[in-house]
């Protein structure tokens, strides 16, 4: 069976870092690195591997998939520009995490390495789960939500599309952050976060309001 050629919309820090877990998934390779906003980039080559210009995915659509390669929720304009040109997405998981056989995950969502889905949860697209993240039974998680290392979203949460939650973030039971909000790292959420807001502390309380995303 052929390996997966994969892409990664990206070439900053964390680009690599995907490249390198993607590259421990079985029957995934990794072809190359896409970037958006600088052309001189692509003369060069990010840890061995090509760079191309976003506009090269028309060609490669049919023969690669991609996934993000940005921890901000503003990678919805990277994603919908690769979507313009055809691309499909990788779902992904790491061998060392572990997906409930009785949770979805949607099409560019990316599990890293030491996580976990429980049972019945529901996870959006184009989500970015960072390593060590543990995510209870029964809750929903929105689309282009990033959850960041070590966060731990407790059961019948809801996490709103484009949320962004920091290190160590703690979400209690049958809690909901909105849509667009910050969850600060560290910070404890003890009652339900609105949309589009900053949250910081231990209990968690709003620190800035008409937030726009992370």
């Amino acid at each position: 069976m052929r390996p997966r050629k994969l892409l990664v919309l990206g070439t900053r820090t964390l680009a690599v870092e995907i490249a390198d877990l993607a590259s421990e998934i079985p029957g995934v390779e990794v072809a190359g690195f896409v970037e958006n906003e600088d052309p001189d980039k692509c003369g060069d080559k990010l840890e061995g591997l090509p760079v191309y210009w976003v506009d090269e995915l028309a060609k490669m659509r049919d023969t690669h998939e991609a996934i993000g390669g940005l921890a901000t929720t503003h990678r919805i304009r990277f994603i919908e520009q690769a979507a313009s040109f055809g691309m499909r997405f990788a779902t992904l998981v790491h061998p060392r995490a572990r997906v409930s056989t009785k949770a979805r995950l949607g099409q560019g969502t990316f599990v890293s390495a030491g996580s976990l889905v429980s049972a019945c949860t529901m996870v959006g697209e184009h989500v970015f789960i960072n390593r060590g993240v543990l995510i209870g039974h029964h809750s929903e998680i929105g689309d282009f939500a990033t959850i960041q290392p070590g966060g731990n979203i407790a059961g019948r949460c809801r996490i709103g599309a484009h949320a962004y939650l920091g290190i160590g973030a703690i979400v209690v039971d049958n809690v909901t952050v909105g849509g667009h909000s910050f969850v600060a790292a560290g910070s404890l959420v003890t009652k339900d976060v609105p949309d589009q807001v900053e949250v910081f502390g231990v209990p968690a309380r709003i620190i800035k309001r008409n937030f726009k995303g992370k």
